[in-house]
């Protein structure tokens, strides 16, 4: 019985080590993506090793004790590039910070996949696109900063669902439509909306369609 015990809590052990090289490789994987994409002359992710297990030991990378990748923290890191849609395999990421950087390309709709986000901070970049209509499955989402970039289009009404919403930040974008004012948005500041010339006031529910201006 004490082998059989023994034997099966070696097995346990050894199965746990391997699923955690698995999933530390595969976030590995999808930051390195990331890291591919984009241009580091500061050399910030110099320590970004993809033959390490798992990424828990790069900079600017935060782990649970599971050694799942939490945080991504690289604002103000004077990176240019994209966005990769490997981003939503980090399915405990709860901080995707990239704000003050020179990104470009579009907001990669593979983000509505990361269902324990807190905090998305893209601004101040030069992200263009539409807001993906996907963020609206981010049930924890609770900061999102998109002000200071090229976004086109309508705010999606997707994130009127988003009931941990506190924080939206749109502005100096170039959106249309009209501003959502139901769930989380009827708290907004409308301050956090504005230069964004064909973005019409708060919306009069029946009175105006959501994306008018858009065409």
């Amino acid at each position: 019985m004490a082998t059989q015990t023994w034997l099966w809590t070696s097995l346990t052990v050894a199965l746990t080590f391997i699923l955690t090289v698995v999933n530390g490789n595969s976030e590995g994987d999808a930051l390195f993506t990331l890291r591919k994409s984009l241009s580091d002359p500061d050399n910030v992710l110099q320590s970004w090793d993809p033959t390490l297990v798992n990424p828990c030991t790069w900079f600017h990378i935060t782990c649970n004790q599971d050694n799942r990748v939490t945080r991504l923290d690289l604002g103000n890191s004077n990176l240019f590039g994209h966005l990769v849609p490997e981003l939503g395999k980090l399915e405990h990421l709860q901080y995707l910070e990239l704000y003050k950087n020179n990104i470009q390309g579009i907001i990669p709709g593979e983000l509505g996949s990361l269902k324990s986000l807190i905090s998305l901070d893209l601004y101040n970049n030069n992200i263009s696109g539409t807001i993906p209509t996907s963020l609206g499955r981010l049930k924890s989402l609770v900061f999102l900063r998109l002000n200071d970039n090229r976004l086109t289009g309508p705010i999606p009404r997707e994130l009127s669902n988003v009931s941990s919403l506190k924080v939206v930040d749109v502005s100096n974008n170039d959106l249309c439509g009209t501003i959502p004012t139901s769930g989380p948005f009827e708290h907004i500041p409308l301050n956090n909306f504005e230069n964004n010339p064909r973005l019409e006031g708060p919306e009069l529910l029946g009175l105006a369609s959501y994306d008018t201006n858009c065409s």
